[in-house]
C-alpha cells in the first residue's frame, strides 16, 4: 500500500506565534477526486488551528507551477493539488515531470513550502483511494497541507 510507512505528523499552528497564511491551488480536473482532496486540505488546516486557507482554482495541473510563482510572495505555506492520470499518450509524463520540476522550483527559490499534492494515477480507482472520500484508503489532500505547514513551522522555529 502506499503510504505505508508514512510519518504521523503532529500539526498544532497555534503555539506558533502569528498564524501561517495559507493558500490551496487546485487543478479543475477530476472534480471528485479535487473535491475530496480540497476537503482534507481545509480540514486538516482547521485541525491545525490555521485559518480556512484560500483557495485558488486553475484549469489543469500543468498551471500549478505558475500560479505558486505568483502566490508565494504573500503567504507562509502552498499546497499544490491535482490529478494526473495515465492515458495513451506521452502526455502524462510531460505534464507530471512539469508540475513537479516547476513546484519544486518555485518552493526553493521562494524558500517557501509547498505541499506536494498533486496525484499521479494509472487509473481513475486509484486517485479515488488517495483522494481522502469515503472509503478511500488515503488523505493526500491532508497530507500535503499537513507536510508544508510542519516544514514551514520548523523553518519558523529555525529563524530560517
Amino acid at each position: 500500500m502506499s503510504g505505508h510507512g508514512a510519518p504521523a505528523l503532529v500539526v498544532d499552528a497555534t503555539a506558533s506565534g502569528e498564524p501561517l497564511k495559507v493558500a490551496v491551488i487546485a487543478a479543475s480536473w477530476h472534480r471528485e477526486v479535487m473535491d475530496g482532496l480540497l476537503a482534507g486540505a481545509s480540514a486538516a488546516a482547521k485541525d491545525a488551528g490555521l485559518p480556512e486557507p484560500t483557495v485558488v482554482t486553475v484549469p489543469g495541473t500543468f498551471e500549478l507551477s505558475v500560479a505558486a510563482a505568483r502566490l508565494a510572495p504573500h503567504y507562509d505555506v502552498l499546497v499544490a493539488l491535482g490529478v494526473v492520470i495515465r492515458g495513451g499518450t506521452p502526455h502524462f509524463e510531460y505534464v507530471c515531470q512539469a508540475a513537479t520540476e516547476g513546484l519544486t522550483q518555485v518552493s526553493v527559490t521562494s524558500g517557501v513550502p509547498i505541499g506536494f499534492g498533486v496525484l499521479t494515477c494509472d487509473n481513475e480507482q486509484q486517485a479515488l483511494d488517495r483522494a481522502g472520500l469515503p472509503g478511500s484508503a488515503e488523505d493526500k489532500g491532508r497530507e500535503a497541507l499537513e507536510a508544508a505547514v510542519v516544514t514551514a513551522l520548523t523553518l519558523r522555529a529555525l529563524g530560517a
